[in-house]
């Protein structure tokens, strides 16, 4: 049997995922991070992506995180997403509307202020859209 490590995915809104798995690959701050059991201790923010979680019963949870923050003790793994939506949940028609009044925004911008946060929305969509493609590829 493979080893594993607790892996805890939350939002402020829900748990998306508790349970073990035999690693966990995320998008880091700096490049995308690949974590698997007994891992060095690591506190760190993530960017708008895919976590994807090797259950211990060896299927895959994917779950779009809009950014947040990452802490690994050797037997577990807890994601503090600012936004978490389950790979099957996720709606493109909405990603990419977001996608466009994000943009519209940045042709907009009216302050410093206003333009950093279009930029930030667009990641989000952008990274939203980026998950539902990956998750057409597995089916």
């Amino acid at each position: 049997m493979a080893m594993t490590v607790h892996v805890d995915i939350v939002s402020a809104e829900e748990s998306i995922f508790s349970g073990l798995a035999e690693f966990v690959v995320l998008p880091g701050e700096a490049g995308e991070l690949g974590i698997m059991p007994g891992h060095t201790p690591l506190l760190t923010r993530i960017k708008p992506g895919v976590v994807r979680v090797k259950t211990q019963e060896g299927t895959e949870e994917l779950v779009f995180v809009a950014g947040g923050m990452l802490e690994v003790q050797p037997n577990l793994v807890t994601v503090l997403a600012d936004t978490a939506i389950r790979g099957k949940d996720l709606d493109e028609a909405k990603a990419l509307d977001a996608k466009k009044k994000a943009e519209e925004a940045l042709q907009n911008k009216t302050s410093q202020l206003e333009y950093a946060k279009a930029q930030a929305e667009l990641a989000e969509a952008i990274a939203q859209l980026a998950a539902i493609q990956k998750l057409r590829k597995r089916h």
